[in-house]
């Protein structure tokens, strides 16, 4: 018999699910809401990460003066009525990472990969937020992109998130209702995917009295993991029967121009505030890809990527900055939305952090060194130009131990960091 709620009353986040002998905490409900309860709770933390990939070019980016009085460069002066809500860090990078495009890979992660490197790539930060914070909305996280299906989002298994680059589909899970039959097919789908993992788990422990310590500790982390997946495809099963939030907006249509990355970036970043702003989900990687082609935009008549690589030429310098001026305007706008949606008695913006950080320091040289890295919103003492050391970078998986810190996970590492970052602090 399927359970049945009363969305007039308010639901304690304590109340549980409970059938089998087993009990699972429900997740985040909009009959939990302040609104529906007329009570007052502290309002979500979320996180947004915006990858850009290839880089921002350093001269136009980053402030000459550290602190609060720094002279607004070009880019800046695009976000300059949010001064106060954003902080602008230079000198900061992942200690070893080699360099190249391959380096994307680990900006969330600060794992050094890239280049010659043979590390193994680690979990993204959005990942280790996901696992501990996601369970409280339909989606733990979301990884989108405005290319191809590679995303910046990395599993505790070192492997790649798949990402989604059609901001129509995203909308469709995010807001269309299924019909009876996909939700029973969903539902199968998952209740099959335990029994396979019941069954491999059994064989596996049959293993365990013929194991080494070493290869019983490995199968230990396996059950670990079977255990996480269990709870996940539990919790996919218990949102099928919860009402999709509904939005005034439509169904937008996917831009089919490859080249077109800033319609792209705008675009799906309309969708991440959606998803943010009906609690869909609270942890978002999004990465804004580089192209090959012809970006169309007035000014612009060499390929993205070969004016990356500008060897200092004016021309090539002239019109890459007037891609990147876009970029940045678009991340501006997509701040402004959320500053403009109110959440809690207060905005959007309050309660979101907003990342822009690339792997990518010198996208002409594919050096991973000065990474170009901004920081808005999200409760943070803003308004000011962190400046570490350019030639010693400071390490900037400390930021993510801040960021970690703020969601009120007790962490004083995360990768490469082993603190919060200095001189950032919470309101």
């Amino acid at each position: 018999m399927p359970i049945q709620f009363n969305f007039q009353r308010k639901l304690n986040r304590r109340t549980f699910l409970r059938g089998t002998g087993a009990a699972m905490a429900l997740p985040w409900l909009s009959a939990m809401s302040p609104s529906f309860a007329g009570t007052s709770s502290a309002p979500p933390r979320r996180f947004v990460a915006m990858i850009p990939t290839y880089g921002l070019h350093a001269e136009n980016f980053f402030p000459t003066a550290p602190g609060k009085d720094y002279e607004l460069t070009p880019y800046l002066r695009e976000i300059a009525d949010l001064r106060d809500r954003f902080t602008v860090i230079s000198g900061s990078s992942h200690p070893g990472t080699p360099g190249g495009h391959a380096s994307e890979m680990g900006i969330l992660s600060t794992a050094p990969v890239g280049g010659e490197s043979t590390q193994q790539n680690t979990v993204s930060l959005d990942q280790f937020m996901a696992k501990r914070l996601g369970h409280e909305t339909r989606f733990r996280s979301l990884a989108v992109g405005t290319g191809s299906r590679q995303s910046s989002s990395i599993n505790e298994s070192g492997a790649n998130v798949p990402q989604e680059s059609s901001p129509s589909k995203l909308f469709e899970a995010l807001f269309i209702k299924e019909s009876p039959a996909q939700r029973e097919r969903q539902k199968y789908l998952a209740r099959e995917g335990r029994s396979i993992m019941d069954l491999v788990a059994e064989d596996a422990r049959s293993l365990q009295h013929q194991l080494g310590t070493a290869d019983r500790d490995r199968l230990d982390d396996y059950f670990t993991s079977v255990r996480d997946l269990e709870r996940r495809l539990v919790e996919q099963e218990a949102w099928l029967d919860q009402p999709k939030p509904q939005v005034e907006a439509r169904r937008p249509t996917d831009i089919m121009n490859a080249n077109d990355l800033v319609a792209k970036q705008r675009l799906m970043g309309e969708m991440i505030r959606l998803a943010l702003s009906t609690d869909s989900s609270r942890i978002v990687a999004f990465r804004v890809d580089g192209v090959q082609g012809v970006t169309p935009i007035q000014g612009v008549g060499q390929g993205h990527h070969e004016l990356t690589h500008h060897g200092r030429d004016e021309e090539k310098l002239a019109q890459l900055a007037r891609i990147e001026l876009e970029v940045v305007r678009a991340y501006g706008d997509f701040l402004r939305s959320l500053q403009n949606t109110d959440d809690h008695g207060g905005s959007l913006l309050d309660h979101t952090s907003v990342l822009m950080a690339s792997n990518l320091g010198n996208a002409s040289a594919h050096t991973s060194q000065n990474l170009p890295v901004i920081l808005a919103g999200g409760g943070f003492r803003h308004g000011q130009h962190l400046a570490f050391d350019k030639k010693n970078n400071y390490p900037l998986g400390n930021l993510y131990v801040s960021l970690l810190q703020r969601f009120g996970l007790e962490t004083n590492q995360f990768g490469s960091g082993t603190s919060t970052m200095r001189g950032l602090e919470f309101t």
